[in-house]
């Protein structure tokens, strides 16, 4: 279960009005229209589960692999690892699930040497199939680990990418198992399709319940049963000129990938040229309580009234450990917290922060996971989607393109084929 806390300017907008009917519209009309995909993806992956059920039952080197190395960047890896870093602490001999991401070299050299090829999985994502970071680190792989496509190996090899691409050649050409991606999800909106699916699914989670979660919240959007949604983007909406950076403030170190997650979801989407030529956008920060407290939230509490905070935090953490009741001497001043868990004293952080942030008049919100597990993961990727979407709308970008990544792309091309 999901907690949507509503206690400020967020949700002062309780009646509808023309620009929250018409962002409903739209996304309505991108969704039945399927011209944007991933409002569909709790229904259609499903497909890609019992495709990976058959798949794994012929081949079941990938279920038996203890390591998962999925290689990809951004939209390609960020979703399943937010996934994976908030469930591995409940599972016992968990498999180690690595992401090969960046070109930082040292990275990449320490990552290598993880691997054994008798005892892995390899995932390899890339839409189009030209990612030069992607491409490149894939061929260090392969060599490291002497992979030979004409033999056994290629049976521990999966290629996620876009119909007809030339990766999708590529694993025609080698009889590799391929998992395409919808035409009409974008990388960052991608996490409950193949890309997130397929590592999840062999890393053992239940994948079913985080589409039946995502399902669930999306379902009740369009039945206007979640209007907090449209209340929310609507404040963000009107008053992005003066409160431009939205900071997601999530009380507990399961929740750092995921704020990497949405600041992907919230920066590509919405820092664009809009239908009138000006610049736009909500600059997204990720924030860890309690840490952060100690750093950022000064700037918070005393800097610019340009922010809006929504706070993060989990319920139940299903597993604790209680302050000893210890007094020291010289530190006996804290005495006073002994005998109380540590989950109970990281979230009254949380709502202690939070009331000093909305007495010091900085606008804020929270969200509250009941416990972490795969629905409320499900739930909570649909919340952020769905609430960049309808912002999109309102501020009138197109949130599912990213020129300005491109352009940087295509610079880097040029340099190495000049």
């Amino acid at each position: 279960m999901i907690t949507f806390h509503r206690p400020t300017h967020f949700y002062e907008t309780l009646d509808t009005n023309h620009v929250m009917e018409d962002a409903f519209a739209k996304v309505q009309h991108e969704c039945q229209s399927d011209e944007i995909g991933y409002y569909k993806l709790p229904v259609t992956s499903r497909e890609v589960i019992r495709e990976l059920q058959a798949y794994t039952q012929d081949n079941s080197v990938l279920l038996e692999a203890q390591t998962v190395v999925a290689v990809g960047i951004g939209g390609s890896s960020l979703g399943a690892k937010a996934i994976d870093s908030l469930l591995r602490h409940k599972r016992t001999n968990a498999k180690e699930l690595i992401f090969f991401e960046n070109s930082d070299p040292v990275d990449i050299v320490s990552k290598l040497k993880k691997l054994q090829k008798e005892n892995l999985a390899l995932i390899l994502i890339s839409k189009s199939g030209g990612t030069i970071e992607t491409i490149s680190t894939f061929k260090a792989i392969v060599a490291y680990l002497d992979f030979d496509f004409a033999s056994d190996d290629a049976k521990r090899l999966i290629v996620i990418t876009d119909p007809d691409s030339i990766l999708s050649q590529f694993a025609q050409e080698y009889g590799i198992k391929e998992f395409t991606m919808p035409s009409n999800v974008g990388g960052r909106f991608s996490v409950l399709s193949a890309v997130g699916i397929v590592p999840l699914f062999l890393m053992g989670y239940d994948v079913e319940a985080l589409l039946e979660g995502a399902g669930s919240l999306i379902d009740r959007f369009f039945e206007r049963q979640e209007e907090h949604l449209l209340q929310k983007a609507y404040y963000l909406y009107t008053n992005n000129q003066t409160i431009s950076i939205n900071v997601l403030f999530a009380y507990s170190n399961l929740l750092e990938d995921f704020s990497k997650w949405y600041v992907q979801l919230w920066g590509e989407s919405l820092g664009k040229i809009d239908t009138q030529g000006n610049r736009v956008g909500l600059t997204p920060i990720g924030l860890t309580g309690s840490v952060d407290q100690h750093s950022f939230l000064q700037l918070i509490i005393e800097g610019p009234r340009n922010k809006s905070v929504t706070f993060m935090n989990i319920d139940d953490f299903e597993e604790d450990i209680t302050i000893p009741n210890i007094s020291l001497k010289r530190i006996e001043k804290t005495d006073y917290i002994n005998g109380n868990s540590f989950g109970k004293l990281i979230n009254a952080q949380c709502d202690a922060t939070m009331q000093s942030v909305m007495d010091s008049g900085v606008v804020a919100d929270k969200i509250s996971l009941s416990i972490a597990n795969e629905e409320n993961i499900g739930a909570l990727i649909a919340y952020f989607e769905l609430l960049t979407s309808i912002t999109g709308a309102m501020m009138g970008v197109n949130t599912y393109n990213q020129p300005g990544v491109e352009l940087g792309k295509d610079i880097l091309v040029k340099k190495f084929q000049a």
